[in-house]
C-alpha cells in the first residue's frame, strides 16, 4: 500500500484530522482542529517528515506552506483553498482534493481563516511558525 493511501484510510478509519506516513508507517496523527496537528507534527517530527505523504481534513495555504517546508510529497485533503492549490503546484507537492474554495473561512465563518491570512504575511518558514505560534497562545492552545 502506498504512503498516502495509507494516509488516507488512517484518517478515514480512526476519524482523524491529520495521519502522516512514511515508508508504510504512520509517524504522526492526530483528532485536533485547525492548524495545531500540523504545527505539533512539524514540532515533533521535523526532517522525519521529508518525503512523507499526509492526509488532512483541510488545508489553507498556511498549511500548505508548512506542507512545503517540511517536505512532504504527496497530500490529500477533503477541502484545500485556492492559494493552497497554489503553494501545491508551484512546490512539486501531488495533491488529491474533494473540494477547492476560494479561501479557508474562520470559524464563525465571517472571513478568512486567521492563519490564511498570515500566510500571506509571511516569507519564510521560521516566521510563519513564529506566527502561526503566536495565533495558538492567542487562542490558548500553546
Amino acid at each position: 500500500m502506498k504512503d498516502i493511501d495509507l494516509a488516507k484510510a488512517t484518517l478515514n478509519d480512526k476519524n482523524l484530522s491529520l495521519v502522516i506516513v512514511k515508508d508504510g508507517q504512520i509517524i504522526y496523527e492526530s483528532d485536533g482542529r485547525g492548524i495545531y496537528p500540523l504545527y505539533m507534527a512539524v514540532k515533533k517530527c521535523g526532517d522525519d517528515m521529508k518525503d512523507a505523504s499526509a492526509a488532512d481534513k483541510v488545508i489553507g495555504r498556511g498549511a500548505a506552506r508548512l506542507y512545503k517546508f517540511s517536505g512532504i510529497k504527496s497530500i490529500f485533503a477533503y477541502l484545500i483553498s485556492e492559494g493552497t492549490k497554489e503553494v501545491l503546484i508551484e512546490s512539486n507537492i501531488a495533491f488529491e482534493t474533494e473540494k477547492t474554495v476560494p479561501f479557508i473561512k474562520n470559524r464563525e465563518g465571517t472571513g478568512m481563516c486567521p492563519v490564511e491570512t498570515l500566510s500571506y504575511e509571511s516569507e519564510t518558514f521560521d516566521d510563519l511558525m513564529k506566527r502561526i505560534e503566536a495565533f495558538l497562545k492567542q487562542i490558548k492552545l500553546v
